[in-house]
């Protein structure tokens, strides 16, 4: 039995490590320590709780010159929930299965379910960005001017490889997916080396009930991020020993606002 759990945990983060390395070669993941202390952050502490899709100028969150305004929202014009969601999400929750490709010029869609900040229990810094219905709905980020990183923290994952942040440039090109490789919350991030990111959407790439939302958005140009010109990944076995041991101890969480 011990060695078909173990089976089960690594086949899961085979996928979510598939997800990751199917990303675009322009894009690399980071860390939150990749971030200066002079990239961009918002906790969602800036507004009060119950604020719909809030718009962040430089003021709000102490950006300084050149600073971008952020947007938040369901999903992105051209974008929509799944119609099938039993075929595009197997085992996931319908209401953050959304398909399609970003229209050119990207938008948020203003009649997509909408973005609020609220409070979680499991979150360690709450206050949270949720999409809808609460703890269950995709969220888009919109940054007025292009990016070279961004990157949240996000969670409670349930499962591995199961949400992920994907990146587009401004005419609604794929960028790339970064997604999920632990268990409970985790920072999800990536840079793009031509500096493109105009919008990220945080939603499935996996199976993943219910529960889970974002916080301490960072973003920044290259001067505020730093990427190792030579990263030294984990052997690929060493991701499944410690995906294996990880999931053995983790225990589901029940999220409270």
């Amino acid at each position: 039995m011990m060695m078909s759990k173990l089976r089960l945990v690594a086949l899961s983060l085979a996928g979510a490590a598939f997800v990751g390395s199917a990303a675009s070669a322009a894009v690399v993941r980071v860390d939150q320590a990749n971030f200066k202390p002079s990239a961009g952050l918002i906790t969602f502490s800036e507004f009060a709780l119950g604020a719909v899709n809030p718009t962040y100028n430089p003021a709000d969150y102490g950006g300084g010159a050149g600073a971008p305004t952020v947007t938040f929202d369901g999903w992105f014009l051209g974008q929509s929930l799944s119609l099938d969601p039993a075929a595009d999400c197997p085992g996931g929750v319908p209401s953050a299965c959304v398909v399609g490709t970003p229209n050119a010029g990207l938008s948020l869609d203003p009649n997509a379910p909408d973005t609020f900040i609220t409070s979680d229990s499991a979150a360690p810094n709450s206050p949270v960005l949720s999409g809808s219905p609460l703890f269950n709905g995709t969220v888009a980020v919109l940054f007025d001017t292009d990016q070279f990183g961004v990157g949240f923290d996000a969670g409670f994952f349930d499962n591995f490889g199961s949400l992920g942040l994907t990146a587009f440039n401004r005419n609604g090109d794929l960028l790339g997916t970064v997604s999920n490789v632990g268990l409970g919350i985790e920072f999800l991030g990536l840079v793009s080396d031509a500096a493109d990111i105009a919008g990220v959407l945080f939603s499935l790439t996996g199976v993943e009930g219910a529960g889970f939302a974002i916080d301490s958005l960072r973003f920044g140009e290259r001067g505020d991020i730093i990427v190792d010109p030579s990263p030294v990944p984990l052997p690929a076995a060493g991701w499944l020993l410690v995906a294996s041991m990880g999931g053995m101890a983790a225990l589901r969480r029940r999220r409270n606002p």
